[in-house]
Order: C-alpha cells, then structure tokens, then sequence
C-alpha cells in the first residue's frame, strides 16, 4: 500500500463532524461554548442561542447532533424547552449544562427528554467527550449527578398501600406535569380551560401534600405513582 493509499484511508476512518448547537443566555459563557467547540478538530457550532424562544425560531435552519441546555433560562425554561424539541425532532440529543444539581430539576429535565445532565464546571476536554458520548447512545453525567441518580432510583419505592385517592382524570394531569408540561400547555393537551386546569392541581397538591409543581413531580417520580 502506497503513503497516500493510508493516508486516504486514515481520513476516511476520522469520525464526523459534530453539529452542536448551544442555549445559554450568559454571553461569556455562551462565546465560551462556541469557541470551544468551533476550535476543536470534529466539531462544529452551528448555533448559540440566548434563549429557548431564539432557539426554537432558529434550530431547524442547521438542525444539529445535539443540544446542550442550560436550565436556567430567560423566559421560557429548559426543561419546558426540552420537551418542545423533542416532541419537534424526536431524535435530536438534548444535554443539560447547568449550575443546578437538586433532585427535582434532575428528574424533570430527564423526564421530559434529557439524555445526559452535566454541571458547568465540567472541564472543557470532557464536555466535548460528553457530546461525542451523548450522540452515541450513552448518557453523559457529572459525577455527583450520577451518585444522586443512582441513590434516587434506590429510594424509589412506594409506601405499602399508599394510596392518595387522585381520579382518574387527576393521574392524567398529573403524568402530564411529569413529561414536562406547564398549566397552560397541560390545558390545551386535555381541552380545558386554564381556571379549570388549575382547580384540579390544587386537589392534587391537596392530596399528595405538596405545595408546588416540582414537589409533585418528584413525590410522583419516587412513589411511582404515574406508569
């Protein structure tokens, strides 16, 4: 085999270039993101984004591999976002990068799309590693948000007999909140009126003795209470 056959055949065997776009609504870091990616071998930016609203009038003119999201956001929420692109492009990979490491936003950005949750003092060599990882089917995690994960599903375990009494028109409400959905969106999915809507969380909170969106979603998370 000639030089130039192999050198052929090592760039035929690179990988390809990732398409990464960013939602971030700190300037620094957004810049931050794209330099990064732009100036590294295997990577492209094809959008940064301040807000979720700029990302999903935007995203689809270069859709790209994957998505990292901060929670965090100006506006309409990550999460809420999460659930928007993936019900719009269900394959596109979504990666949180935040500063948050609560349960709640863990489960709820997980539950309505996430594939990996990354915090942002991740080192910049091993978020591009996490990207590379996401597109190829594993599920990229900090290392504390992986401990809690995994004490999470530990703790996941009904009471014996719990039994909170929630109609049946309740438990779709709530699984409703649970992929993601805000009242208003939760309200048009079930053809009620937003007053309506809100009338029957309160009965839920009432019963599952929470006092807000994301303690329900977690008390339904952990107890099981949605299948």
């Amino acid at each position: 085999m000639t030089n130039d056959s192999r050198m052929t055949g090592m760039q035929e065997a690179e990988p390809p270039v990732l398409k990464v776009a960013v939602i971030e609504d700190v300037r620094t870091l957004r810049d931050g993101y794209r330099a990064l990616i732009d100036g590294t071998s295997g990577y492209s930016c094809v959008g940064a984004f301040r807000t979720m609203e700029e990302a999903l009038d935007h995203i689809a003119r270069d859709l790209p591999d994957v998505v990292l999201v901060d929670i965090g956001l100006p506006g309409m929420s990550g999460t809420e976002g999460i659930r928007i692109l993936k019900s719009r492009y269900p394959d596109l990979v979504i990666v949180t990068l935040t500063v948050y490491d609560d349960d709640d936003r863990v489960f709820e950005a997980l539950c309505a799309g996430a594939c990996g949750y990354l915090l942002k003092k991740t080192p910049p060599a091993r978020l591009l590693e996490c990207v590379r990882e996401a597109v190829s089917g594993g599920a990229p995690m900090s290392p504390e948000i992986a401990r809690r994960v995994v004490t999470l599903f530990r703790e996941i375990r009904p009471p014996e007999h719990a039994d909170y009494r929630l109609t049946p028109h309740e438990t779709r409400l709530l699984k409703l909140l649970v992929e993601g959905h805000n009242y208003k969106t939760a309200a048009a999915e079930l053809a009620l009126s937003l007053n309506t809507v809100c009338f029957h969380i309160k009965r839920i909170y009432s019963k599952l003795q929470v006092h807000s969106k994301s303690e329900a979603v977690s008390k339904a998370l952990r107890q099981r209470l949605i299948k």
